[in-house]
């Protein structure tokens, strides 16, 4: 056991005082904030681009509809042939031309209306243009028909469902929105954390064995320990970095608590509905998103995050310190890696697809109980409310099978350990499974 703690230490001392390590700890959230920010800069000026559409209306119907709205501003072509608009458009390098021809009916017209364009046009410009052009044939219908408009315009009405558990919490349509981020974010940082870490050991392992270091160690070390050190070792590295992420994270929070001017002490749902009821039923969205985050269990997440990193690391980084000693090289350790990267992707695919849309369905609650998915997965349930025992089953369930992949791990980990110059291959691994 001596001996098992010093190989902690070094692998531990050996990342946490790695230059690259420290920097990226500090760094890390900064460069993430700092990519949110960029993006949504980016997306405000890809919104705040005028794009001018030039129209020749055959019909005479549209003309007045098509009003200058956001970041499109009509262009009236309709005094000109629409080839020669078509000309004109080309030559001033415009965003595109609009033609509707005159039709006998409204259902011809309807599938008539053409958009020529240089480049293929945004799909939301085009969905605006066509919920204008949709709105008006509709009124000429009712019309048509003999059916008052005033009369329908007055009988719409807008329906905003509430929502309500049995328990009597109410929420809003916001708050499945903030949970299916938090859930994501989590599942897949859980993921990068893992490949990231576990890496770092298959690294570490290849890395002495090259050097020829291991058979030094090997010496007076118990394969079994060096395997199991080097993944304590390296953990705990993880996990520091991962509480330093965290206290990062609620500084960050609380500066932008205060600089959107949000109280940071829980909201009661009471005070929000005076606050829409006073703002004319809106409310500002980076307020409300705030209102639903302290909403979240976020000590519960935390504290999930933290054991299912721990045991998905472990799972994960036995399988990786065996491929480290099976192979030579990184280059060689490609052949190992599909099917160690396909159960975290199936993890997340299932996470997106599934967890998100049901997440308390079949498909969701059996890839959160499989120990090689529910790292992720039900971490990306828990934000959608798990009942206690499920979660307690699964952690169960993922440290017990870590018991047998380190066993299974570590077999070919002392063998693999010591072997030079030959390129594993699955049917050889399994050969060294029977070593006694």
């Amino acid at each position: 056991m001596h001996n098992l703690k010093l190989i902690i230490k070094r692998e531990f001392m050996a990342r946490v005082r790695n230059r690259t390590f420290v920097v990226m700890t500090f760094l890390s959230p900064l460069i993430f904030i700092g990519m949110i920010s960029l993006i949504t800069w980016l997306a405000t000026i890809n919104n705040d681009e005028i794009h001018k559409i030039a129209f020749v209306d055959e019909t005479e119907m549209f003309s007045a509809d098509l009003k200058n709205e956001g970041n499109i501003e009509y262009i009236d072509y309709s005094h000109l042939n629409w080839k020669v608009a078509k000309d004109s458009v080309k030559q001033q390098k415009l965003y595109g031309l609009l033609y509707i021809p005159k039709k006998e009916g409204t259902d011809q017209l309807a599938t008539s209306i053409q958009f020529y364009a240089e480049e293929a046009p945004s799909p939301s410009i085009l969905s605006k243009i066509e919920q204008v052009i949709s709105a008006k044939i509709t009124e000429r219908n009712y019309r048509e028909k003999g059916l008052n408009l005033d009369v329908i315009k007055k009988s719409k009405s807008e329906v905003s469902i509430l929502v309500e558990d049995f328990s009597g919490e109410k929420t809003s349509k916001m708050a499945s929105y903030v949970k299916m981020v938090f859930g994501g974010v989590a599942g897949y940082l859980l993921m990068m954390f893992i490949i990231i870490y576990g890496n770092m050991v298959m690294r570490s392992v290849i890395e002495e064995k090259a050097n020829r270091i291991i058979e030094i160690i090997i010496s007076s070390v118990k394969p079994f320990h060096l395997m199991l050190g080097k993944i304590l070792g390296t953990s705990f590295a993880g996990v520091l970095q991962f509480i330093i992420w965290v206290f990062l994270g609620m500084i960050l929070m609380t500066v932008g608590t205060f600089v959107f001017g949000v109280d940071v002490e829980p909201v009661q749902l009471q005070e929000v509905n005076k606050m829409i009821a006073s703002n004319g039923g809106m409310i500002d969205d980076m307020t409300n998103i705030f209102v639903e985050i302290q909403r979240l269990p976020l000590i519960t997440l935390t504290i999930s995050f933290l054991i299912y990193f721990i045991g998905g690391y472990f799972l994960y980084s036995a399988i990786y310190a065996a491929i480290g000693a099976a192979v030579d090289s990184e280059t060689d350790s490609q052949q190992f890696m599909l099917p160690v990267i396909l159960p975290l992707m199936l993890g997340i695919y299932v996470g997106f697809f599934s967890v998100i849309e049901n997440p308390h369905g079949t498909v969701s609650t059996i890839f959160s109980m499989i120990p090689l998915t529910s790292p992720i997965v039900m971490l990306m349930r828990i934000p959608f409310g798990v009942p206690w025992w499920e979660v307690v089953i699964s952690i169960v369930l993922l440290f017990g099978s870590i018991t047998f992949i380190t066993w299974f791990a570590a077999k070919i980990y002392r063998v693999g350990i010591l072997m030079y110059g030959k390129k594993a291959s699955y049917k050889e691994l399994f050969k060294w499974l029977k070593y006694k």
